[in-house]
């Protein structure tokens, strides 16, 4: 049955050399686009964040689940809200790579956290030694990868 239909026609004619993409302003540059779009998202989560973490690390109980639930919805909404604003200018800006920016833009907020956790650990644990924060930051870590994965597909998506 399918050896019997003719080939597929493309409507349109596509060319096989890439058009050069224009010269970038700042704010469609590839590293300043990635961290402004971590921010949003991150200034959502970073209040029940610091709950999350002492309830971890803090050894103290944490009952919020329903607003963790609330808080997770308004981060996919933003992350989505972000990259798709992001992926906007830098189509607009006639800038077609826009795979593995939407990606990281999406996950860009785990640097933030990533950098909140360690901030935290400094300032609110009351623990010393080189071991301590070798455990911390190794935890912490696999944790950002977590979220970076998490958030950057729902980005991308």
């Amino acid at each position: 049955l399918g050896f019997r239909k003719g080939e597929i026609e493309h409507p349109v004619r596509t060319n096989p050399i890439p058009r050069q993409v224009p010269p970038q302003s700042i704010y469609t540059r590839t590293i300043p686009s990635i961290l402004m779009g971590g921010i949003l998202p991150f200034g959502c989560i970073f209040i029940q964040l610091f709950f999350l973490l002492n309830s971890i690390w803090g050894h103290k109980v944490y009952y919020m689940f329903g607003f963790v639930l609330i808080v997770f919805v308004i981060l996919v909404v933003t992350t989505i809200e972000s990259t798709i604003l992001l992926c906007y200018f830098h189509l607009c800006s006639e800038n077609y790579h826009w795979w593995w920016r939407s990606f990281l833009t999406g996950g860009a907020s785990t640097l933030y956290l990533f950098i909140y956790s360690i901030i935290f650990y400094f300032r609110r644990m009351e623990v010393e030694g080189t071991a301590n924060l070798m455990l911390y930051a190794g935890y912490t870590l696999i944790g950002s990868i977590i979220y970076w994965l998490a958030t950057g597909t729902v980005g991308f998506i």
